[in-house]
């Protein structure tokens, strides 16, 4: 079973009318960049709960959360209507092994992500460990609008912070954006399109890939570099090019 601590809300910040970040102060257990944690209110009686990674480094007491209120949903309308000052349940103990421990080296890691699902990423940046193993790091976001790329800031000052180690890319799907691709991540990658923006070329010889977010853009882009790359799914017992996470 796991153990639940109670936070204080410190700060809701609203990015669009559905998304929105929460920043918490509890007194959980340390974690790794890349992990997630559950949140819950009791709601009639129950305690409602889902599981968001951490934005904030590790090393950083003030927690975040990204996430997306799903007008229906149990639980994050509820989070979206939370005020500084309110509890908030949340586990201890952090869980999944969407972390650099699980990935192997190589010359450049591509990090792709769709909606709240670059949150891992934000973290691992942050904290800043184990980095030194990649010669190239590649930050893909892709949302459905400009105005869902909440953390391109953030995304831009990491970038001003590791020089040219580091390359950003945004993806908009539902229009164009100056500075931004249009389309999905899986045809930038079979086009070559995405691999020109950046400057680097994305083969199973020299890369690994890291997918988080829609389960359909992971499992797309998954067999689009199975097919094209000959990239296969990293697993400890049989090492490869592609660790993965899906985000709901």
């Amino acid at each position: 079973m796991a153990e639940w601590v109670t936070g204080n809300v410190i700060q809701v910040t609203n990015w669009t009318d559905s998304l929105f970040s929460i920043q918490v102060q509890a007194p959980i257990a340390a974690f790794t960049a890349g992990q997630y944690a559950k949140l819950g209110l009791e709601i009639d009686g129950e305690r409602i709960q889902r599981a968001y990674s951490y934005v904030n480094a590790p090393s950083n007491p003030t927690l975040e959360f990204y996430l997306v209120t799903v007008p229906d949903g149990k639980l994050s309308p509820h989070l979206h209507a939370l005020q500084p000052g309110m509890p908030l349940e949340i586990t201890k103990d952090a869980a999944g092994f969407f972390v650099l421990e699980e990935v192997p080296d190589c010359d450049t890691l591509w990090m792709l992500a769709t909606g709240t699902a670059i949150g891992p990423y934000l973290s691992i940046l942050e904290e800043g460990k184990d980095l030194e193993r990649f010669q190239h790091i590649v930050l893909v976001h892709a949302a459905r609008f400009a105005n869902d790329l909440s953390y391109l800031p953030k995304m831009q000052q990491l970038q001003q912070r590791y020089g040219d180690k580091l390359r950003i890319q945004t993806v908009i799907s539902r229009e164009t954006q100056v500075g931004s691709l249009t389309g999905r991540v899986p045809a930038l990658i079979s086009s070559g399109a995405l691999e020109n923006a950046v400057g680097l070329t994305l083969n199973a010889q020299t890369s690994h890939v890291m997918l988080c977010g829609n389960p359909q853009m992971v499992r797309d882009t998954q067999q689009c570099l199975k097919e094209q790359r000959e990239m296969t799914k990293h697993l400890r017992r049989r090492p490869g090019h592609i660790t993965s996470e899906h985000y709901w």
